[in-house]
């Protein structure tokens, strides 16, 4: 049975919430007393962030623990927002205000005219009105235009000749965001993209606790955890987060990319779109490797600007892109269950193009040509982890004697496999060294194309925009004129 809220002033005074320790708390002690109480329950502190635990997570627990504002610095697609966004789970499920507050007034302290004047005229019986911490968080994303009003709020004329105020009426005053976050949480983020004199506005809130409104004799003793955001290359590229206002910013903690391939498939697989449909889906699991490991190369390639990062999110819309591929792919052949192959990454690379920032260099060379370099460097990488000290020689030399592959992508599983099976070794070393049996052709085509593309990445062959897998350039140049004997398979 659900407990009745309690509905007037003199009913909550009645109540649990008037004791002291909650009626007077502040919204940073709120913060930390729930958080003590979940470290002491153990387990997650945040469900589905990933890859911070020993890192990021205890940076913040100290921050909270502090009672400090704070500031989420890292590269795009880290998390950032969606950590801020996490500390709702931290604050109380409900919580009373005086009903029509436009600020959250607390019916034991309100702030504003309008509280005060509430509870002069109603008293014990001024209504009270519960808010659900989903409420009591706020965000803004910081652009250039937003201005002062914007966040702190300014003179509203229109409200002013409604209620026949005076324009010094402080009942006129049109509450900005951050305001409207009283006993809650304010977000900004991007804050290097907020002009300077609007991040001058934020001085009083961070150290005195209070803020300004313009035109009006009065100062608003907020009660608010201010969280920020920001990129560090935003510093030089678009703005600066001006010096008195980083001073007053009690922790900055720094986030990252995922530290282990491990970890990156982890959060892909949570947060990349799988179901379709109710048609089944599966992903071997050195596809999700491949595909999480085309963003750990990305961030080591210099042609590629690291100050700009490589997001996460390219991961994610990469394996979603492999599974549409795999899917369109099974609805021409008939097949009952969708399972990517690797050269499905070939048919996705618009999902990788957009998510890198080349340098020069690289400039010069092309995005399409990195992002399928990136995907052959990805499979080798992934090949050598699960088959380190495989021998391939019959295969490079079924190539080198002048042999030429090429598997249609629209091709059935059992067909792409027979196709296959005509290179020497090429499904038996699968099945040896234990990515796929032959049995399961579905991921065993899948596995076949990893060895080749690995030797690919290696320049032992190798493949052309159609697909087409063949000698290397090196035996090409040695033998130009041989022709070829093995054929097309496909």
């Amino acid at each position: 049975m659900t407990t009745r809220l309690p509905e007037t002033l003199g009913a909550l005074k009645a109540s649990p919430w008037a004791a002291p320790n909650r009626a007077h708390r502040r919204v940073k002690d709120e913060l930390r007393a729930n958080l003590l109480a979940k470290l002491a329950a153990g387990g997650p502190l945040f469900d589905g962030v990933l890859g911070y635990e020993d890192t990021v997570m205890p940076q913040m627990v100290n921050a909270l623990l502090s009672r400090h504002n704070f500031i989420l610095l890292g590269l795009r697609g880290q998390a950032k927002s969606r950590l801020v966004r996490a500390l709702i789970t931290l604050l109380d499920p409900e919580m009373p205000v005086l009903a029509g507050s436009e600020i959250n007034d607390s019916p034991f302290g309100p702030i504003s005219k309008y509280g005060r004047q509430l509870l002069a005229e109603a008293g014990d019986d001024a209504p009270i009105a519960w808010v659900h911490r989903d409420q009591r968080y706020v965000e803004k994303l910081a652009t250039p235009d937003v201005t002062v009003a914007d966040i702190i709020g300014d003179v509203d004329p229109i409200k002013a000749a409604r209620g026949g105020h005076l324009l010094s009426d402080e009942l006129t005053i049109n509450y900005g965001m951050l305001p409207r976050a009283n006993r809650g949480i304010f977000a900004l983020n991007e804050l290097p993209d907020l002009a300077g004199k609007v991040q001058v506005g934020l001085f009083n809130i961070m150290q005195e606790g209070d803020v300004q409104i313009k035109g009006y004799p009065v100062r608003l003793p907020l009660d608010v955890l201010l969280c920020f955001t920001a990129n560090p290359e935003d510093y030089t590229a678009r703005g600066k987060i001006i010096t008195p206002l980083k001073d007053r910013i009690g922790s900055e903690i720094m986030t990252h990319y995922p530290e282990t391939v491990d970890i990156g498939m982890q959060i892909t697989r949570q947060e990349a779109w799988m179901t379709r449909g109710g048609v089944p889906v599966r992903v071997p699991e050195f596809i999700s490797e491949v595909v999480e490991r085309v963003a750990f190369e990305a961030r080591t390639d210099k042609r590629i600007d690291r100050r700009s990062g490589v997001s996460q999110r390219l991961p994610i819309t990469l394996l979603e892109n492999v599974v549409s591929n795999a899917e369109r792919r099974t609805l021409t052949t008939g097949e009952k269950e969708v399972v990517p192959r690797l050269s499905d990454l070939y048919a996705a690379l618009p999902a990788i193009t957009g998510k890198i920032e080349l340098e020069y260099e690289g400039e010069l060379v092309g995005p399409h040509a990195i992002a399928s370099e990136l995907i052959r460097r990805a499979a080798d990488a992934t090949f050598r982890d699960r088959a380190e000290g495989a021998n391939t020689d019959d295969i490079v030399m079924w190539f080198d004697a002048g042999s030429a592959l090429s598997v249609g992508d629209d091709a059935t599983a059992e067909a792409a496999l027979a196709g296959l099976a005509v290179v020497p070794g090429l499904v038996s070393l699968v099945e040896r060294v234990g990515l796929a049996m032959a049995k399961d052709p579905f991921a065993a085509v899948g596995a076949c194309e990893l060895v080749l593309e690995s030797l690919v990445a290696r320049r032992r062959i190798s493949r052309n925009e159609a697909g087409t897998y063949g000698r290397s350039e090196k035996e090409k140049r040695r033998r130009p004129n041989d022709e070829l004997f093995g054929g097309m398979n496909g």
